[in-house]
């Protein structure tokens, strides 16, 4: 079974739909960690049981010396594919060279890369919004595409689209881990 690490800031909704439909069927989640003491995910970890991390950002004087320390942990793990799930750190070369890591963004990339990417996607000309799976680089959401997911906007307030975006990102999400570990291009 092949083996993926699981990046996190936040509620960890990612995190745990990843637990509750790939981890143990399809792959073993391996470790979760995260930047952020106080994120919601690591209940979800310790629910299923899963080793988790917490290294927190905030305590590390460089960008490179925060990457460099999560390089190491995710070398102790070695994962088959690292897997950032809502994981809110601009990643540095010292990540980015010695990781094979894929993202998740709420946009249809290249469009609407960075921070507010669901509210700058919705109200932007396109009749169409949506998610993308990419491959993590040096540039912020500047990887090569995996996969992408589209949402319609037309008659949707943005309560209903972020929703449907918030849903579709999931699905997109395991979607593109599974392509990728079927077909191991990395």
């Amino acid at each position: 079974m092949k083996k993926i690490a699981v990046l996190f800031s936040g509620t960890g909704s990612n995190l745990k739909y990843i637990l509750e439909h790939l981890h143990g069927k399809e792959v073993e989640v391996v470790v979760a960690l995260t930047n952020r003491p106080d994120a919601g995910g690591i209940v979800f970890a310790q629910e299923h049981g899963i080793p988790f991390e917490i290294i927190d950002s905030c305590l590390f004087a460089s960008r490179e010396a925060f990457d460099n320390e999560i390089v190491s942990a995710l070398h102790y793990y070695n994962p088959d594919l690292t897997v950032l799930a809502g994981f809110m750190r601009i990643l540095t070369p010292i990540f980015t060279d010695k990781i094979k890591a894929i993202n998740l963004h709420p946009s249809l990339l290249p469009l609407h890369k960075g921070l507010m990417a669901i509210e700058r996607s919705y109200d932007d000309e396109n009749e169409v919004g949506g998610v993308s799976v990419h491959w993590v680089s040096s540039e912020l959401d500047g990887g090569e595409v995996i996969l992408q997911k589209e949402v319609q906007k037309k008659s949707k307030s943005f309560e209903e689209y972020e929703k449907e975006i918030k849903y579709i990102e999931k699905i997109a999400l395991c979607e593109g881990i599974l392509t990728l570990l079927e077909e191991a291009k990395y």
